[in-house]
């Protein structure tokens, strides 16, 4: 444990017209100084989570966190990109910042602006987080991606079309409390389930409730190493934070095991001393259900192949043994790629404060957090739990 998060802002994610990325790092930054008790003068350093790829014009983009307050001048800013993972790459960067005693406070955003392009460019976009020498003519962009991935995973464990739908209505349900969410809509099981006008096939058996929503937004934290931390109003520690990458082509593993997932969590109980038993709840990276499905058994929750019992049986629910994604996830509360992995460790940190309101889950101490970029290429776990 060798910091905490001692202050949070987050934006409600959506289509927010007449915003760029630069307006809501503003906001986001001011809020999250405010909320931690400190000024741009108290900040060591800056960490800016962007992945952009063409979604905006404006690049380098690190130092836009400073139209906030001049007073940031001069003070180390560094913009973080790691795909889908972008947020969690940036929180992880000033954790080791802080280890390193190289800082005491550190400044985190994580922001996207996805929705000023057209479906079919901010499809190609994302793509670019796939390995395009084999992948880029996949048809439907990294939507295309997952569903070659369910395709797959029906043809080894049979077809899992109503655990993928069961995993929408919870994350949908879920999201009804989130006021951060995007949906807000309790979309029922039986609509998840069934093909509509409304909820067309998007790619192979994936259909528009299976995937995560466009999304603009920002998130921001406060990072402090421990002994100012004790000092502070509200201060939520890491007892892990772990980080495995695999390879990007999908050619070279068994891109149904998501072991760069199974990894990240091993380091992360070995470095806590913790196992999945003693967690509370998980945020889980749901960009697409068939996602969310596989992270059930690369985290250790069920065998290989048994995702669906983890949703049939109830144990990933509020209520459940563990719940995965109180906060609605990225099914219901948007996806906006690099705020995702910030606004996953805010909605953690509430947990664990019991300050969640109706997405609070009853006696919430630890909190994991699983986030990733690209299919799982970029893993990245942390394990939260209140110091004070």
């Amino acid at each position: 444990m060798t910091a905490c998060i001692v202050g949070w802002s987050h934006l409600p994610f959506g289509k927010r017209e007449g915003e760029d990325a630069e307006s809501m790092i503003v906001k986001v930054a001011v809020d999250a100084l405010a909320d931690a008790g400190l000024e741009p003068k108290d900040i060591d350093a800056v960490f800016l989570g962007h992945f952009n790829g063409g979604f905006e014009k404006q690049d380098f983009t690190a130092s836009l966190v400073f139209q906030a307050s001049d007073d940031f001048r001069f003070k180390p800013a560094t913009r973080v990109e790691n795909a889908c993972a972008t947020g969690s790459a940036a929180v992880h960067q000033g954790l080791t910042l802080i280890e390193a005693k190289k800082a005491r406070r550190v400044l985190v955003v994580g922001v996207e602006k996805m929705t000023a392009l057209p479906g079919k460019e901010i499809g190609e976009t994302l793509l670019k987080a796939s390995y395009l020498k084999e992948e880029a003519g996949i048809d439907g962009g990294f939507a295309g991606v997952f569903a070659q991935i369910a395709q797959a995973y029906f043809q080894r464990h049979g077809d899992q079309s109503d655990a993928l739908a069961r995993i929408a209505a919870k994350n949908h349900r879920n999201g009804v409390a989130n006021p951060y969410a995007q949906m807000r809509k309790d979309l029922g099981y039986e609509f998840c389930r069934n093909p509509s006008e409304k909820n067309p096939f998007v790619a192979g058996p994936l259909k528009r409730t299976d995937c995560s929503l466009v999304s603009d937004g920002a998130a921001a934290i406060v990072l402090a190493d421990v002994d100012t931390a004790l000092g502070m109003d509200k201060a939520v520690a890491f007892r892990a934070a772990a980080h495995s990458s695999d390879f990007l082509p999908m050619s070279k593993r068994d891109i149904l095991k998501f072991e760069g997932c199974t990894s990240a969590w091993q380091k992360a109980f070995a470095q806590s001393g913790l196992t999945l038993d003693d967690l509370s709840l998980v945020e889980t990276h749901d960009c697409f259900t068939i996602a969310e499905l596989i992270e059930y058994e690369a985290m250790g929750l069920v065998p290989e192949g048994q995702g669906a019992r983890a949703i049939a049986e109830g144990w990933t629910e509020k209520d459940g043994k563990l719940p995965v994604n109180p906060s609605g996830g990225l099914k219901a509360k948007g996806h906006p790629i690099g705020a995702t992995g910030v606004s996953m460790h805010i909605m953690a940190s509430l947990q664990v404060r019991g300050e969640a309101g109706d997405m609070q889950v009853a006696g919430a101490k630890l909190a994991g957090i699983f986030n990733m970029g690209g299919a799982a290429v970029a893993n990245y776990v942390s394990i939260l739990e209140p110091l004070r």
